[in-house]
């Protein structure tokens, strides 16, 4: 994938969570519940591009957060 891209992505993620009222730390645990082997520190370099994400997360994430596939791949 695009570092960009990726970027961008985590970006996305990172606003959402936010917007969500979540820290990294309870989004992580709640990936975690849902059987996603997330760390806190993992969601930190997957906000900043530093880390792929997995279709599993992606699919969590959404879920967790209640928005679409557009709200987090938009450039």
């Amino acid at each position: 994938m695009n570092i960009a891209i990726e970027k961008k992505i985590g970006q996305n993620i990172r606003r959402l969570r936010e917007n969500a009222g979540l820290t990294q730390e309870v989004l992580a645990a709640r990936l975690q519940v849902r059987g996603c082997d997330v760390t806190r520190s993992a969601l930190a370099k997957i906000e900043v591009g530093q880390r792929h994400l997995y279709p599993d997360e992606i699919l969590l994430i959404k879920e967790i957060l209640s928005v679409s596939y557009e709200d987090i791949f938009s450039q």
